[in-house]
């Protein structure tokens, strides 16, 4: 696909009902097509996930963390955080035996950035700004003192330049990340928020994994290996495999039924012309 093929086909974010919209195929040499201005600053709500879990496999490596480490509750890992079965409920406390079900859980999140912070010895911003952010020139994205869950804020060209790392990783060893996009606790069901009950709700160790999932916010022929993650203020990261492709697409209006329209047809699309 041309630049300027990638650039038409993104242009219908153009007609989605949304104030302001940014949106870039990215490969694995950089970025093959842009729509909307890359500079613009959204929230990035919960794909803030997506770069605390980064942040928390280079730990790994680091040997900063261990992902069999015990955390709370008892009976959970850091294993059990990033694959959100350790069994707090999704904004409050524990609600069930860790490794039972598939709890999306933003109170998860925010145990795993304390238990980093613990261990290295610093606020969980400033390890995910000098462990992912400024390794990869991601100038414009702020994490310092906002919720590892869902506190970022970020540009195109920054979340552009992560989704280039998810293709080739230069910050983790490739290994480590086929198993963070590998199924964790394999067959448990589970809620996607916003999304619906899936059976099973499969995820890996932060990012989420496309598998067979129905309905999905990806496209209906996106690679059951597509994993990324969507946030609640209408912003979505996917990588896949199979194409060798990203999409990355940001935008200020809350995610609902709007998205659920929209995103896999722009998906489909991509997936097609690739």
């Amino acid at each position: 696909m041309t630049k300027r093929s990638a650039d038409s086909l993104l242009s219908a974010v153009d007609a989605w009902e949304v104030e302001h919209v940014s949106a870039a195929l990215v490969g694995p040499d950089g970025v093959v097509g842009v729509a909307g201005d890359p500079h613009h600053v959204y929230d990035l709500a919960s794909v803030t996930k997506l770069i605390t879990a980064y942040g928390c496999l280079i730990a790994v490596e680091e040997e900063t963390l261990d992902l069999a480490e015990a955390v709370d509750p008892p009976g959970a890992t850091v294993r059990h955080l990033l694959a959100h079965t350790a069994g707090f409920g999704f904004d409050d406390g524990v609600v069930q035996e860790p490794g039972r079900r598939r709890i999306y859980s933003n109170t998860g999140f925010e145990a795993l950035g304390q238990h980093l912070t613990d261990r290295a010895h610093m606020p969980i911003g400033q390890y995910l700004t000098e462990a992912v952010l400024e390794p990869l020139g991601m100038d414009a994205t702020e994490v310092v003192d906002r919720s590892p869950a869902h506190g970022a804020r970020s540009s195109l060209a920054d979340l552009a330049r992560f989704a280039r790392e998810l293709l080739r990783p230069t910050l983790l060893s490739p290994t480590t990340l086929r198993d963070a996009t590998t199924v964790q606790f394999a067959g448990l069901d589970g809620v996607l928020p916003g999304v619906g009950q899936q059976s099973p709700n499969d995820w890996g160790l932060g990012f989420e994994l496309r598998g067979q999932k129905s309905p999905h916010w990806t496209g209906t022929t996106n690679s059951p290996e597509t994993f990324g993650h969507f946030g609640g203020a209408g912003t979505f990261l996917w990588v896949d495999p199979a194409i060798d492709r990203a999409l990355v697409v940001l935008t200020d209006r809350e995610f609902g039924p709007w998205a659920m329209e929209v995103w896999p047809e722009l998906a489909d699309s991509v997936v097609a012309a690739t």
